[in-house]
């Protein structure tokens, strides 16, 4: 027979499981996991729950570095290699961004083959293997396509990521020839601003730039990025 005291513990233990149940595991920190049950991106909007898979595809340990500028993630060998090799149907692949297996907000892998268009957060499949980084984009096949706000710069996920010694603000000038050459070419944006033509040579890219980054007055470096060089001429 069950004491008074033993059924209070009893229901002590049953309160702090569940707890934890709901809450996560503290201290895991940045992560993104696909989804339980493999939910398509067409369907994520409409559920008020998702539940997320045992375990993450990208963990705090398998980023080397995030830049907060660019949301480029650099990641280790074995990490790049099974994102790499995920099978990504044309429609997507869903995911969660979370911080101690909370999520934050949600996006879908994408192939760079596909036709169609997605308006969510998208980490397009690497189709290269140098370097090994992965970038969190707005939208596909360009930002043109995003609807809603920003979320990836969450007070949560910067202050996690910079907890973990993983976060980068801006790479330095000095970093410039340590970077990879562009594979795709380069770019030559002209426009004319009060009674003036301006001037950016950008890196090529796979994805169609955002007037906001090519008239921009900030060198923005990254290692799969473009550096911008703005130069008013006649």
């Amino acid at each position: 027979m069950i004491k008074p005291f033993q059924k209070i513990i009893v229901a002590l233990i049953c309160i702090l499981l569940i707890f934890c149940g709901c809450t996560g595991i503290e201290g895991e920190g940045f992560a993104i996991y696909l989804t339980k049950e493999d939910i398509p991106p067409a369907q994520m909007k409409a559920l008020s729950h998702v539940d997320i898979a045992d375990r993450p595809i990208i963990s705090t340990k398998d980023v080397i570095t995030y830049d907060a500028q660019t949301h480029e993630i650099k990641l280790s060998d074995e990490a790049f290699k099974r994102i790499s090799e995920l099978e990504v149907p044309v429609q997507g692949k869903s995911f969660l961004v979370c911080v101690d297996r909370a999520p934050i907000y949600w996006g879908a892998f994408w192939t760079p083959i596909s036709s169609l268009s997605f308006d969510g957060i998208t980490i397009w499949k690497p189709l290269k293997h140098d370097p090994k980084i992965i970038t969190l984009e707005l939208g596909y096949p360009s930002s043109s396509f995003y609807i809603g706000e920003d979320p990836r710069n969450n007070v949560a996920i910067i202050e996690s990521l910079e907890q973990a010694g993983k976060l980068i603000n801006k790479l330095s000038i000095t970093a410039i020839d340590k970077l990879t050459h562009s594979m795709k070419g380069y770019e030559l944006y002209s426009w004319e601003e009060d009674n003036q033509w301006h001037f950016t040579l950008i890196t090529g890219t796979n994805r169609t730039k955002m007037m906001e980054e090519i008239i921009s007055r900030e060198d923005l470096i990254s290692e799969t990025g473009w550096t911008p060089r703005d130069t008013v001429g006649f």
